[in-house]
């Protein structure tokens, strides 16, 4: 599901109805209050009293950070005018691509349409009006001269038209029968036999003659049909000679103003003419509210017609919309779907339909997807097509889909507010929590925090505010010394993400891991640990791939005991006749108490675990829960260590991750089970995180104790690059098909730091579809004659040195690629003088400081 709420927030939308923004000199000319309502003069009055209006005041009002009050979202919003550049009408345009602007609507006090290019990623189109080409060429030629014919009129129109047709700025027509004379369109045209249109014709100008102080309008039903007639054989002749020139007419249908008589803009009325032109498009704006099933029965019938389900976003209540996803969804196909803002003279009428149609999808295609009627890819094409590749096949734009970089800030709002409920609703199911502890990992994987009563914890996020910390805490060093280039000096901000949220083995305590934002609580940290693995999640899931992963928790527990002032950690086991899965090593009841007390606390903090067993060096336990999408699975990681540190502190233990716990004892490490669907080419995957693994172990093995751990026969993965199956003197064991383990991690490596450079390598492997050039290892590599080795194409060793694998990664442009240059060079500072830092202690005193600290 994180995959479709991915793709339904960074899909760029195209727009494909709109109409332009009013000009600054005109703002003040048209009420606000219009951007929830089609009520004109004194029916607007009633509408702060309608749903969409008292929705759309809470959305704007949080957009805003202002108090959810009509009147003080007006003042907002005329402040938000006031900035330079046109900042406040970009923020609400941003998530969409392009719009096809319908620019027929208060000629004169708009901008052009393109204009508008400044607001969106990609240029604006045209979208011609045709009633207006019709009345201004009427009202033009009878300024002139009282005889005006008809046939000199429709010269003149069919030549607009083919010329709008070979204007690359319009991309299609659109035509407001509806309003006029309704969708009852008259039969077609017959060339031999207009009597009836010059009839009518002669009608209108008889009216315009007599009153010409008033504009002409086609209101006529005979007459107005015989112009949508026209543009449809004008589209039909030239769309025979190129696709290019085959341009969709859109008709207004369903919702509309007073002016319009509703009963007579139901679509199913425009069947007859739908027939008659099957070679033309045909686009049902506005998803024909409340005829929207009769107008999803037409776009499933007839070949030609495509449906929109715009306009009544933000205009009806958030259960309609979702009725009208619904409704459209019943009959319709998903490929003939399109959708518009219908965004008219202010820029919050396109920031509110943006915003409520991806709500909405959200909600409805979920619903889809947990009753097994969609599966999450098929669902996230449904979503890619409705926003962007119908309409971009259907108007020719030949725009590709570049998902967003990051959500819109309106959309980080939304997730804010989501985001938010999952704190509350877990303060209201755990009423006894009391302090909050919001944890970050920084670059030497240390765990830090600030606590908060629970209640400053709630009324600071309420309010939207984050949690400020120094600006060089990310340069810091498990002494709290700062690596050069780091400052004290300025502040980061840090926004919990409620969504890893958990009690704690601590009594009324729950913690949150956090990811940073610049000192404004705007932008993303780029080199934040937990944004790099989330950006790297999200391109995943934009070339479709959803990724699971588990961890085998191993830690040794060490007694100690203090000695002029430090701890001193001894070798000595806790446990007797310890060995691998040995029921021996559980036979003391301090043992067994300690291990049952931390497997009753996972579990009490919603963690998953399917087993727990003695491993292979003295007081050496693995715990293994389950698999989770990484970012998921990463913040449970940090949280079941801390559950299992601090139940062994509650024994006089210490729960360590060093490597070396015991130094003629087997390892400790943080082995990751990795797999993804969909499971086609699993190999082109895993054979980028070979290629590149060289460099991966700067991560995975991040300090000059790891490579303690390093060497064949040890089951720690060996000291070749290579993988097998179930083998596990190989660095990668293939189990099965895409779910490999990943054994050259251990407990110093920032989780984060890790997955992101595992899935991001792996993923770009998978995307250019390199083969995979290690052939399947089914033995030790260290046993096999270099001959073999070659044969088959295990020719490098692991680094030996952590300063080896630094160099590696140094080297690596396309892991500095994937995850950005200043998370590379901000990783590198740090270990280059943690490492000088570690090299100038002697053994014992390395062993007891890193004991001490993981």
């Amino acid at each position: 599901m994180e995959a479709l709420t991915h793709a339904i927030h960074t899909t760029p939308i195209i727009d494909q109805h709109a109409h332009n923004l009013l000009l600054p000199s005109e703002i003040k000319s048209r009420p606000l209050l219009s951007i929830t309502s089609e009520a004109s003069d004194s029916a607007l009055q009633h509408t702060p009293s309608t749903l969409a209006h008292l929705r759309a005041v809470k959305q704007l009002a949080e957009v805003l950070e202002c108090e959810p009050k009509w009147e003080v979202v007006q003042k907002s919003i005329e402040e938000k005018r006031k900035a330079p550049n046109d900042a406040w009408a970009k923020r609400c345009f941003q998530g969409i691509e392009t719009v096809l602007i319908d620019d027929g609507l208060d000629e004169g006090t708009v901008y052009a349409y393109d204009w508008h290019d400044g607001l969106t990623r990609s240029k604006c189109k045209r979208v011609v009006r045709i009633e207006n080409i019709a009345e201004d060429l009427m009202t033009e030629l009878l300024k002139r001269s009282s005889d005006v014919d008809l046939n000199d009129v429709t010269r003149r129109f069919v030549s607009a038209i083919e010329e709008a047709i070979l204007d690359d700025e319009v991309v299609g027509f659109k035509s407001i029968i509806a309003y006029n004379s309704g969708l009852a369109i008259e039969t077609p045209l017959v060339r031999h036999d207009l009597s009836r249109y010059e009839k009518a014709f002669e009608d209108l100008t008889l009216q315009y003659q007599l009153g010409p102080e008033e504009d002409l309008e086609l209101g006529d039903a005979t007459l107005g049909s015989y112009f949508v007639h026209l543009v449809a054989q004008a589209i039909k002749r030239n769309g025979g000679n190129s696709d290019r020139l085959r341009k969709p007419f859109q008709f207004h249908t369903g919702l509309g103003d007073n002016d319009e008589d509703l009963r007579l803009s139901n679509p199913l009325l425009m069947r007859p003419f739908i027939e008659e032109y099957p070679e033309v498009p045909i686009v049902l704006l506005h998803a024909g509210y409340p005829f929207t099933r009769g107008s999803g029965y037409l776009a499933s019938v007839y070949d030609n017609v495509y449906l929109d389900v715009g306009e009544v976003f933000p205009m009806i209540s958030q259960d309609g919309q979702e009725t009208v996803i619904r409704e459209a969804l019943d009959l319709c196909p998903t490929e003939k779907i399109m959708w518009s803002t219908d965004g008219h003279w202010f820029p919050e009428s396109y920031l509110l339909a943006v915003l409520q149609i991806r709500e909405a999808l959200e909600k409805v295609l979920k619903q889809n997807v947990n009753r097994k009627s969609l599966t999450v890819p098929e669902a996230i094409n449904v979503v890619e097509d409705i926003f962007f590749n119908t309409s971009n096949r259907l108007y020719g734009l030949n725009l590709t889909l570049s998902p967003l970089l990051s959500w819109p800030a309106l959309l980080k709002n939304s997730k804010k507010a989501d985001n938010l409920a999952l704190f509350t609703t877990f303060c209201e199911e755990n009423p006894s929590m009391k302090y909050l502890r919001v944890q970050w990992l920084d670059y030497t994987s240390t765990q830090r925090l600030r606590i908060l009563p629970i209640k400053e914890a709630l009324k600071l996020f309420t309010k939207g505010s984050s949690l400020t910390v120094f600006g060089g805490c990310l340069g810091l060093l498990q002494n709290d010394h700062l690596i050069p280039g780091h400052s004290p000096l300025g502040a980061k901000n840090l926004s919990p993400c409620f969504e890893s949220l958990r009690l704690t083995a601590r009594p009324g305590h729950a913690t949150v891991q956090a990811e940073f934002l610049d000192s404004n609580a705007e932008q993303e940290v780029a080199y934040c640990p937990r944004t790099v693995l989330r950006k790297v999640v999200e391109k995943a899931k934009v070339h479709g791939l959803e990724f699971s992963v588990g961890f085998e928790i191993e830690v040794a527990f060490v007694a100690y005991s203090i000695e002029n002032g430090k701890a001193k950690f001894n070798n000595q086991p806790v446990s007797q006749g310890h060995a691998y899965c040995s029921s021996r090593a559980l036979q003391t009841e301090e043992t067994m108490t300690l291990l049952e007390e931390i497997v009753e606390a996972l579990m009490n903090s919603g963690i998953e675990v399917q087993q727990f067993h003695p491993e292979a060096c003295p007081g050496q336990y693995e715990f293994v829960t389950g698999p989770l999408p990484p970012l998921l699975a990463v913040d449970t990681l940090l949280a079941s260590r801390e559950i299992i540190s601090t139940l062994a502190a509650k024994h006089n233990l210490r729960a360590t991750l060093i490597p070396k716990p015991v130094p003629s004892g087997i390892g400790t490490g943080a082995h990751v089970h990795l797999s993804f669907t969909p499971e086609n080419r699993y190999e082109n995957f895993y054979a980028g995180i070979l290629k590149h693994l060289r460099a991966i172990i700067a991560f995975t093995q991040p300090n000059i104790a790891s490579y303690e751990r390093m060497g064949d026969g040890s089951w720690s993965g060996g000291t070749w690059v290579a993988w097998g199956t179930q083998n596990r003197e190989t660095p990668l064991r293939k189990i099965d098909r895409s779910h490999w383990e990943i054994k050259c991690v251990d407990g110093f490596a920032n989780m984060y730091l890790t997955l992101a450079a595992i899935l991001g390598l792996g993923l770009h492997s998978w995307i250019e579809r390199e083969p995979m050039e290690i052939r399947d290892c089914e033995s030790e590599p260290a046993g096999l004659s270099e001959e073999k080795r070659r044969a088959m194409g295990i020719r490098r060793n692991m680094p030996f040195r952590f300063e080896d694998a630094m160099k590696e990664l140094e080297e690596d442009e396309l892991m500095k690629e994937v995850l950005g240059q200043e998370c590379v060079d901000t990783y590198l500072a740090v270990k280059k003088v943690e490492n000088d830092l570690l090299k100038g202690m002697d053994g014992e005193e390395r062993r007891n400081w890193l004991i001490e600290r993981y």
